[in-house]
């Protein structure tokens, strides 16, 4: 019997490795398999510490080993193994969830600014999940096409860090803001980003709340060096084989060192 996937079409591939990026309008995972990822989300937003804002649900997968239904499911690594191959490893996970009316930018960057000495080499793909609508409106993601190639950027801090999820961004003679494109997503859909693309999005001063869930992936040939920056971070093995010697964690545990 055939698999039925989602997967990617060659020209997909081919748009994701030459832009950095790849906006997908169809459902990522069946409805109620979404729906009960929604329910999850929900729970766990509800379940925050005090005073831990919605944009900072980070690696929610250590407590809530739960989520590594979605992380390993068939629908997500179809689409994922054929930008990284069949040897795939969960890098990370994170609950981006802006607030209505005050939810906070995100400043121009690339991920793999945030994960130097961490990666080598910096291959990672995020899958963009949209728990909510994600539209300009309300501060869906923007990218700049082709700027996974450029290497790293040189930052700046922002202006009203009260009012960023991060306290630096890219200088702005690094890049042409005028070439960005909005990434708009029906609940359910997902846009696919290179972990050197450059991108953000704008506060969400709507009545409605955007919540996205990032699902990053890599090659099990990418090596983890687990006390860079001593930071406390595990990955998991998805899909195939090891091919770097990594260390992986178990995902039907919760890691509490990793809990923050």
């Amino acid at each position: 019997m055939i698999k039925e996937t989602i997967g990617l079409s060659p020209a997909e591939v081919e748009q994701f490795r030459r832009e950095g990026y790849l906006l997908c309008h169809r459902q990522l995972f069946p409805e109620p398999k979404f729906q009960k990822l929604q329910a999850t989300f929900e729970r766990i937003l509800a379940n925050a510490p005090p005073g831990k804002k919605p944009e900072d649900l980070d690696v929610p997968h250590y407590g809530y080993p739960e989520l590594f239904e979605w992380l390993l499911a068939d629908e997500v690594l179809d689409v994922v193994e054929p930008i990284v191959g069949p040897d795939i490893a969960l890098w990370s996970s994170h609950f981006l969830a802006k607030p209505a009316g005050k939810g906070r930018a995100v400043p121009w960057h690339e991920d793999s600014a945030y994960w130097k000495g961490m990666l080598e080499p910096q291959e990672v793909v995020t899958v963009w999940l949209a728990i909510d609508a994600s539209d300009r409106e309300n501060g869906c993601m923007r990218v700049i096409p082709g700027s996974h190639s450029h290497g790293f950027s040189d930052y700046e801090m922002v202006e009203r860090p009260e009012e960023n999820v991060f306290g630096t961004r890219i200088k702005k003679d690094q890049f042409d803001e005028a070439k960005a494109v909005d990434l708009e997503l029906a609940p359910g859909e997902f846009h696919l980003h290179h972990a050197k693309e450059i991108h953000g999005s704008n506060s969400n001063t709507s009545d409605r709340r955007r919540c996205g869930y990032t699902m990053r992936y890599m090659s099990t040939a990418v090596k983890f060096y687990e006390d860079a920056r001593r930071m406390r971070h595990q990955i998991y093995l998805a899909r195939g084989r090891d091919r770097a010697g990594n260390k992986y964690g178990d995902p039907t545990q919760r890691w509490e060192e990793g809990i923050r």
